[in-house]
């Protein structure tokens, strides 16, 4: 028996060292693994989703008689599956108004806009010009908060939107910071592809209206193959 016992000592005291190795290399694996793997992707920096967006452009007789109104009717867009995005005001004229609201249906968006009640609606606000329609696909958006409200909201149609955006990106963002302007959102006209619309906030007002009408802008333009007169609209965000 005393013989057995001398043998199984060793034996058991091997097997508890390696137990003990074996648990602490599986703990040291769980805890390596554990800091190397890739986060949830919920905790992840999100992917930026292109989304749909209708702008109207119009002119009002008194803009906070038209925002109690414009307020009011959060309803019946919810209805058509549309939300409010962004309401703006001209800053040369502040009672030119553009709004841009949400959809994810397109038809439902244009039977909205068609709606007898929408015009009843705007004309009880106090709209004084012929509402502007756009719809478009937001395929670059910066929703990150910054200090300046002052925008401009660039609109132009172009022969290839493909070759439009090579230009537009080898021009880069810090030549356009330099300019005065913070990239902030891009769209694609629905109906139309080439119809493209650009949106800068505005961090030197003089500066970005001396620049956005200079001839190198122009002969930009003209290379990117913009066609035609671009619309170019400054306005304040409101919310």
């Amino acid at each position: 028996m005393k013989n057995i016992e001398k043998f199984l000592k060793p034996v058991l005291i091997v097997f508890l060292v390696a137990s003990f190795l074996s648990c602490k290399n599986k703990k040291t694996e769980k805890i390596e693994t554990e800091e190397t793997m890739p986060k949830d992707t919920a905790t992840a920096v999100a992917v930026f989703e292109p989304f749909k967006v209708m702008v109207i452009k119009h002119k009002v007789a008194d803009y906070d008689k038209w925002r109690k109104e414009y307020d009011a009717h959060d309803s019946i867009r919810t209805a058509y599956a549309i939300s409010h995005y962004m309401v703006g005001r001209g800053t040369d004229d502040a009672n030119k108004i553009v709004t841009a609201t949400k959809f994810i249906d397109l038809q439902k968006a244009k039977d909205f806009s068609a709606l007898p009640y929408l015009k009843e609606a705007m004309k009880k606000a106090g709209v004084i010009s012929k509402p502007e329609f756009s719809y478009y696909e937001v395929i670059r958006n910066d929703d990150t908060p910054i200090d300046q409200k002052d925008r401009v909201m660039v609109t132009h149609k172009v022969k290839d939107f493909d070759v439009w955006l090579k230009v537009y990106d080898a021009e880069g963002t810090a030549k356009r910071m330099e300019e005065g302007f913070i990239d902030r959102g891009l769209a694609r006209g629905i109906d139309d592809p080439n119809m493209v619309t650009v949106v800068f906030a505005i961090t030197d007002m003089k500066k970005a209206k001396e620049n956005i009408k200079s001839e190198a802008k122009k002969k930009l333009m003209v290379d990117a193959g913009v066609v035609g007169t671009p619309e170019i609209f400054f306005y304040k965000v409101m919310d």
